[in-house]
C-alpha cells in the first residue's frame, strides 16, 4: 500500500467526575460518529484503569479504549481535534486523552 496511515486512540471515561456511570448511549454515539466519518472504529469494552494528577489531587478513571486507523491527512487530524472538544463536553470532562501515531499496514 502506498498510502500513509495513522492510528488515533481515545480513552473515553466510563464515569462522570462525580462517580455516576456514563450512559452507554454516549459511548455508542461516539463510536457511530467515528465510524460515520472513516467507515470503521474499534473499541475494547473492558475497563482500562487510569490515574492522573490535577491541581495536586490524584484522579482515578475507568476508561474504554477506542481506536481507528485512518489516512494520515490534515483532515483526519482536524476531525479528531474537533471531536476532542465535543467529547470533553459530552462526557463533562476536564480533558479527554487522545493520541495518534503513524502505522504501517501489512
Amino acid at each position: 500500500m502506498s498510502s500513509t496511515f495513522r492510528r488515533f486512540e481515545v480513552l473515553l471515561p466510563l464515569r462522570f467526575n462525580d462517580g455516576c456511570p456514563i450512559p452507554a448511549e454516549l459511548v455508542s454515539e461516539t463510536l457511530l460518529e467515528i465510524e460515520s466519518q472513516f467507515g470503521a472504529v474499534s473499541c475494547e469494552p473492558h475497563a482500562v484503569e487510569g490515574q492522573w494528577r490535577h491541581r495536586g489531587q490524584t484522579i482515578r478513571d475507568d476508561l474504554t479504549r477506542v481506536f481507528v486507523d485512518v489516512p494520515d491527512t490534515p483532515q483526519s487530524f482536524e476531525f479528531f481535534r474537533e471531536l476532542k472538544e465535543r467529547l470533553k463536553s459530552r462526557f463533562q470532562q476536564i480533558d479527554v486523552w487522545m493520541t495518534s501515531f503513524p502505522i504501517d499496514l501489512i
